[in-house]
């Protein structure tokens, strides 16, 4: 059945290492990444759009044709005079990579500035996927205005989906990041947690403590990603159910894994795949992801989708 998904967040230009010590510019945010591998990896009869802002300079022209290119739909991305896209820089050693950033004019941050065209976007589509950095680089005001809207969408019976994505450097203090991203929570249907962000930010001492905290909050489905531990599914009422993470031959650089998790395993439950199936196809993207450059990897690289 045809569907329709829209991916809440900032795509920035992002800078990575290339042969002979080069850099190599590309467009890349965790919501982003998430849209690019769900287009991928979705029914055909599937759309997958992206809301954001940009602003009107050329770098922000070259990104929106980036994005039509990787198929996913630009229509909900705002134009702001005056404002630029982010950038950050990916350093890497042995495979584990760090940030610098440079957002502080980032036009994605007014991304929810105008509640009538959120709402509008939020209306047409089936499935809605946001994150703790969403939330983290709006300011106050509009964090209630998003989550007001995703509430609307989860009480009209949407899928609400919500990635912690936990980054302390974003938040001003941790008391706000934490009591932001329970609220986040409040308002999703499905929540793909990272569990040593948990572990380390709520102090949970096990993959079923995370579970069973976010279910006192109210969702319904969880995936729990826990690295070469593999992912843990609590799916309404049915039985827990583990999945392994697939093998890794080599890692070289571990940007967009979970990014690349969440987009193929909502794609793969937009194809009809049940949640243990979904997994442990998104655990194998993934895994093929870590073992290249960037948080975007062509599609000829990645596993084939049944």
């Amino acid at each position: 059945m045809a569907g329709s998904m829209l991916s809440i967040g900032e795509c920035m230009v992002e800078l990575m290492q290339a042969e002979g010590g080069m850099l190599r510019q590309g467009y890349a945010g965790d919501t982003f990444n998430t849209a690019y591998y769900a287009r991928l990896f979705a029914p055909a009869d599937w759309t997958v759009e992206y809301l954001t802002a940009v602003g009107t300079d050329v770098v922000s022209q070259e990104m929106l044709a980036f994005i039509e290119g990787t198929g996913v739909g630009t229509a909900h991305i705002a134009r702001i005079e005056g404002r630029m896209p982010g950038l950050y820089m990916i350093h890497l050693k042995n495979g584990e990579r760090s940030f610098s950033y440079w957002r502080s004019t980032s036009a994605a941050k007014l991304l929810a500035d105008d509640p009538e065209r959120l709402r509008a976007a939020v209306e047409k589509v089936d499935v809605v996927f946001f994150s703790g950095i969403t939330l983290a680089i709006l300011a106050p005001d509009a964090v209630d205005t998003l989550l007001s809207e995703l509430r609307r969408a989860k009480a009209s019976g949407k899928r609400v989906v919500f990635d912690p994505n936990i980054r302390p450097r974003l938040w001003d203090e941790a008391t706000r990041m934490r009591t932001t991203l329970e609220a986040g929570a409040r308002a999703a249907t499905m929540l793909l947690p990272s569990y040593d962000d948990e572990a380390t930010h709520f102090g949970d001492a096990s993959v079923g403590a995370t579970i069973e905290r976010y279910r006192g909050l109210g969702v319904k489905d969880i995936a729990v990603k826990d690295g070469a531990n593999g992912v843990t599914l609590q799916f309404g009422e049915a039985e827990r159910r583990h999945v392994p993470a697939a093998s890794v031959s080599h890692i070289v650089d571990t940007t967009s894994a979970g990014d690349s998790f969440n987009g193929s395993f909502l794609a793969r439950l937009a194809a009809g795949d049940s949640p243990a199936d979904a997994a442990a196809f998104a655990a194998r993207v993934a895994a093929a992801v870590i073992g290249h450059h960037g948080a975007l990897v062509e599609r000829e690289k990645l596993p084939a989708a049944r």
